[in-house]
């Protein structure tokens, strides 16, 4: 079972009650999920890290599953998340941590490097990279780029609307963002409309129209799985996820101090050739190629191959491989 040798707790953090899964002892390590995941999204590192002597704590991040879900937008920052991290550090007696994070988990982990260099060791993203602080919110170069196409960032921006949709098959949804964005799901899309999570749609569509649906489930989620994720949303609902993305233009008014930062500590990224995340970057740049001057010492870059955004459970052993060699390198 998935959750043999897993402990759970609650700890009070930077204000809010967060809910860690552990495993092991040793040094800390604290693995942050991204939209819409979960600790469980951590399940296969949390074994192999607390095999190789370490402490691997895997949360609820606010707004999610069975930890706090504050409701205003702006106590979904950037700041307030990485917060939470040291809040976590704090709260379990250590000084430091390595702190690694995916998807939005990544500038989680990332924020809380640039923020609190003493108390975090090294640090790691997967799918998304360090990047350097943009001239605008990234949320008006979005609507400047997509003003006549649909994109999902600026859809989650619409309060209400975006969660009704969400919520009203919650195990629907959750299958459908999870298969279109896996490896299979970005093949499908690449050979029917060329590029997108459901082409090339209107600005006023919606962010699940259009996704094609599987009959299948993919090699790495199984009904299981979908089954506890659709129980943790239930409890959570949609508007926290969410408003980390409606935080954003806070989180760059917030983070002038933070223009032209780079990562300092020991580091590593890992994503998949098929992530959407990279087809924001041109063909013939690789991604990995491409963020390594925001890093002083990126120890690994990787690029998997034939692998989709959901990095750690579509190549757990590959991803485990790399965890391993870092920390050894440390």
């Amino acid at each position: 079972m998935i959750f043999d040798n897993i402990e759970f707790q609650y700890v009070d953090a930077n204000g809010v009650t967060l809910r860690l899964a552990s495993a092991g002892s040793g040094p800390l390590i604290i693995l942050c999920h991204g939209w819409p995941e979960s600790w469980y999204s951590w399940r296969h590192q949390l074994p192999v890290l607390a095999g190789a002597g370490f402490r691997a704590v895997a949360y609820d991040v606010r707004g999610y599953g069975e930890s706090d879900k504050p409701h205003a937008i702006e106590a979904y920052t950037l700041n307030a998340l990485a917060g939470d991290v040291v809040g976590i550090i704090d709260a379990l007696g250590y000084e430091q941590a390595i702190v690694i994070g995916h998807d939005w988990g990544g500038p989680i982990a990332l924020h809380t490097a640039l923020t609190y260099r003493e108390r975090i060791s090294a640090v790691g993203s997967l799918s998304v990279p360090h990047y350097l602080r943009p001239p605008i919110p990234a949320l008006d170069l979005w609507r400047e780029v997509y003003k006549d196409r649909f994109f999902y960032q600026l859809y989650f921006l619409k309060e209400g609307i975006a969660e009704a949709e969400f919520e009203a098959d919650l195990r629907r949804s959750l299958y459908l963002t999870y298969t279109a964005i896996d490896a299979r799901g970005m093949r499908h899309q690449q050979q029917q409309h060329g590029s997108g999570l459901a082409g090339i749609k209107g600005p006023d569509a919606s962010f699940l129209e259009g996704m094609h649906e599987f009959p299948e489930y993919p090699h790495w989620l199984q009904p299981e799985d979908l089954d506890y994720l659709v129980s943790q949303f239930e409890l959570s609902g949609k508007r926290g996820p969410f408003n980390r993305y409606r935080a954003q233009t806070i989180d760059w008014h917030e983070s002038e101090h933070l223009d032209g930062a780079m990562i300092e500590q020991p580091a590593f990224f890992i994503t998949g050739d098929l992530d959407p995340v990279s087809q924001f970057i041109p063909l013939e740049v690789r991604i990995t190629d491409l963020v390594a001057a925001n890093y002083r010492n990126l120890l690994i870059a990787e690029e998997l191959d034939n692998v989709g955004h959901w990095t750690a459970e579509e190549a757990p052993d590959q991803v485990n491989h790399y965890l391993l060699d870092f920390l050894n390198r440390l």
